[in-house]
């Protein structure tokens, strides 16, 4: 298991991270997605933990606070030393009918920080991230509710989620300018078969120093080799049949599980394990999320850690899942010859 720096700090997380959405299963959504009781919750913890994941990521509107609880329990049924563990959560959807029951103000944040600590039985969160955007507030008073809590002791760094590549730098700017905590993650969506995050948002993070943490990054099962063009599962279940998310051009999928077969047979490995590892050669990744119902599907996924892709599979890969060209990104790749000979004096040509 390799560690990597969480954005521009000196917290260092594993390459994969435990997400902890399948925990609890109550209510709407949920009972599609998880359902796993405590017991079973306590033993995919311990098993991310001996396979060196150092690193979880809930949120409190993932089965109302109930991931969380288990989350939380887990850490302590397992005699966990807090500083061996970086817990991440997220504030934005409901956790009320009330109109302020949500979003990210100051009022919702701070309440939702002290109820998340009191569920996951902590004294501090290590990673607290805006769950989305929040179109009523501005953004002025949710980065100085994210340093209250910085200061105040409560959350370690702060990070948002599904920020487009203008807000965060939006935030950026205005966090420097207040002298406020920084932004320093983002978790977003991404995966081989699903790059749009190539188009802005990568470059953004990789000047602004900011890390990535990827959801999803099976694309909601569809990746993990087990489904058929026609929608249905060789092993007839699966999340997608009940909770079709996220969206995915299913012909851009499929074309991309047909360059992965080879590879993964050609390396004695689960098609699932390719996607996860194209991810993890991704310079732009931090650590991707990993979420399991079952030992072996965590297994599964952790084992892609040890799948060495050759610079020829890489090229294979990319090419079956290229991006079609998009304005204005072909005409600065256009332009990006202009000055890159300047160093050595020798500018290309303009006629």
């Amino acid at each position: 298991m390799k560690y990597n720096p969480l954005g521009r700090t000196g917290l260092l997380v594993s390459e994969l991270c435990l997400g902890t959405m399948t925990f609890g299963g109550q209510g709407g959504i949920w009972e599609q997605i998880g359902g796993i009781a405590q017991e079973s919750a306590d033993g995919l913890v311990r098993a991310a933990l001996d396979a060196g994941i150092n690193f979880i990521d809930t949120a409190n509107v993932y089965s109302t606070g109930l991931s969380e609880q288990i989350t939380g329990q887990a850490l302590r049924n397992l005699g966990v030393a807090r500083d061996d563990v970086v817990v991440a959560t997220k504030v934005l959807g409901p956790m009320g009918d009330g109109p302020n029951a949500r979003g990210a103000s100051r009022a919702h944040i701070i309440a939702q920080c002290h109820a998340s600590l009191k569920r996951l039985q902590l004294d501090h969160i290590d990673l607290y991230q805006i769950h989305g955007v929040d179109p009523l507030t501005p953004i002025e008073e949710t980065m100085e509710a994210l340093d209250t809590l910085v200061r105040s002791g409560a959350v370690r760094y702060v990070g948002v989620s599904n920020w487009a590549a203008w807000q965060i730098s939006k935030a950026l700017g205005i966090a420097e300018r207040r002298n406020l905590a920084m932004i320093r993650s983002l978790q977003a969506y991404y995966t081989i078969a699903g790059r749009d995050l190539e188009r802005e948002i990568a470059p953004m993070l990789a000047e602004e120093q900011v890390g990535l943490m990827v959801w999803s990054p099976l694309a909601g099962g569809l990746l993990s080799g087990k489904y058929l063009r026609d929608g249905s599962s060789v092993s007839g279940d699966g999340r997608r049949a009940s909770f079709d998310f996220p969206p995915v051009n299913r012909d851009r999928a499929f074309a991309v599980i047909d360059a992965m077969r080879p590879i993964a047979e050609a390396h004695g490995r689960s098609v699932a394990q390719i996607a996860i590892a194209w991810l993890l050669h991704r310079k732009a990744v931090t650590s991707v999320i990993i979420g399991a119902k079952r030992p072996d599907q965590l297994q599964d996924n952790i084992a892609a850690t040890t799948v060495t892709l050759s610079p020829e599979e890489l090229t294979t890969l990319d090419a079956s899942s290229a991006l079609p060209p998009e304005y204005p990104g072909w005409m600065i790749e256009r332009q990006s010859g202009y000055r890159a000979g300047a160093k050595a004096g020798e500018l290309p040509k303009t006629s």
